[in-house]
């Protein structure tokens, strides 16, 4: 069953982001760096657990199209500093909405108590070692 609500939840986007000719590498680095302004590579990379490798091609692809900026660290010029220019924001909307949608009315049909036990589920899937990085995200 979440493999098929996950393609159903999914597919609107996949055909948006592929329009631009992006993929859910680019949605995932579009979705944290949404959230937090300022990203570096190295805490993008732990979130989404993906080599450098990898991440550089999605940064790439987002950089060249206009969706995200970077800039140096104040403290440490090493760090690149990851946030995203109005187009790229207005993109990340316009995916979220999309999902926020869909898995706004799932919920609302599911009810409340169904709600609170997805959730428990899902936070029951994170392994142990991710549980502080991934419940940390709760308080940005």
């Amino acid at each position: 069953m979440l493999y098929f609500g996950y393609t159903a939840l999914t597919r609107s986007i996949d055909e948006r982001l592929a329009a631009q000719g992006l993929g859910r590498a680019h949605h995932r680095a579009l979705y944290f760096i949404s959230r937090q302004p300022d990203l570096t590579v190295k805490d993008l990379l732990r979130l989404l657990a993906v080599t450098k490798q990898s991440l550089g091609r999605v940064l790439n692809d987002l950089i060249e199209q206009g969706y995200i900026e970077t800039r140096q660290g104040a403290i440490d010029r090493r760090q690149k500093l990851l946030r995203l220019s109005a187009a790229g924001a207005a993109l990340e909307a316009e995916l979220f909405r999309a999902l926020r949608e869909k898995m706004g009315a799932a919920y609302a049909q599911a009810g409340q108590g169904s709600v609170t036990g997805f959730w428990r589920v899902l936070e029951g899937l994170i392994p142990d070692g991710d549980r502080s990085m991934v419940f940390g995200l709760r308080s940005r």
